[in-house]
């Protein structure tokens, strides 16, 4: 066999390796998700199936209605949105200026930041929910959508910003050259050199932002007091702290919470294969 039929075959193989173990996580991750639709659309009150039940019968689609009976679901899913459509740019704006600034500065100083930066990651975070909630009663923020999108002022995670600066580390010198030969800002640099080539790193942000602030219940519950502010992940606490043993309702609400993250992520993933295909037809 010739050297170029060899390579062939091993492309094949590691292609059909990858084609496996992508679909064994896939079956991993989905097969738990099967579940909780299925037992969500059990009939209340029956006893809890002594094996895996894939379609309950009777399917009680009376369900998914009920709980938006028992409390304003919809208005909590629509704080949810909000608080998470105001951090994603937010976010995605001040990450990604700290990430093209730790850039700029001199090695020494973007060593000592890479380090910051890793040991806030490693500080728990309960360890700043009393400062937190000081400074923010002070400035007048409680019971506002401003206590839970403090964070994104500030990249709302060092991971993102850390992904940002090994993003913009990846843009060859060069182009940041030459648009300061040309005269271009440091938003300049940002703007048209560091972010076009970080679509990747921009999207990838842009959904893990969307699952923190989306799934987020301990700062809602800290900071907002009037239950017209209440999100999604407060109101399915709320639901089972009125009937803990009516599980087909709490996996219904359950259902209504992973959704929209189970759907933001599939359409980054197809964005992700999109772009790879793109640079492998591109050669890179």
């Amino acid at each position: 066999m010739s050297n170029s039929g060899t390579w062939r075959l091993r492309r094949r193989v590691e292609e059909g390796v990858f084609a496996l173990g992508s679909l064994s996580a896939a079956v991993l991750f989905l097969v738990p998700l099967v579940l909780v639709v299925s037992a969500s659309l059990r009939q209340p009150g029956l006893p809890p199936p002594r094996t895996l039940e894939w379609v309950p019968s009777p399917v009680a689609w009376g369900n998914y209605p009920a709980v938006f009976q028992l409390l304003p679901l919809g208005a909590y899913a629509a704080n949810s949105l909000l608080i998470a459509g105001l951090a994603i740019p937010l976010t995605l704006v001040t990450a990604s200026w700290a990430g093209l600034g730790m850039l700029q500065v001199p090695p020494r100083w973007r060593t000592f930041l890479i380090w910051l930066s890793v040991l806030l990651l490693l500080l728990p975070t309960s360890s700043l929910w009393l400062a937190r909630f000081l400074l923010f009663r002070h400035l007048g923020l409680i019971n506002t959508f401003g206590a839970v999108l403090a964070p994104a002022l500030m990249g709302s995670s060092p991971l993102f910003v850390l992904l940002f600066f090994w993003s913009f580390r990846r843009v060859p010198p060069e182009l940041f050259e030459a648009a300061r030969l040309d005269g271009g800002s440091l938003i300049t640099l940002w703007d048209r050199v560091a972010l076009p080539l970080s679509r990747p790193t921009v999207t990838a942000v842009a959904v893990l932002t969307f699952l923190l602030y989306w799934s987020d219940f301990l700062h809602p519950l800290l900071y907002l007091k009037s239950q017209h502010l209440y999100t999604l992940p407060v109101g399915l606490q709320q639901l089972q702290q009125l009937d803990r043993s009516n599980w087909p309702l709490l996996l219904a609400a359950s259902v209504l919470l992973a959704g929209p993250a189970a759907l933001v992520f599939l359409g980054a993933q197809r964005y992700f294969l999109q772009e790879g295909r793109l640079e492998g037809s591109a050669g890179f």
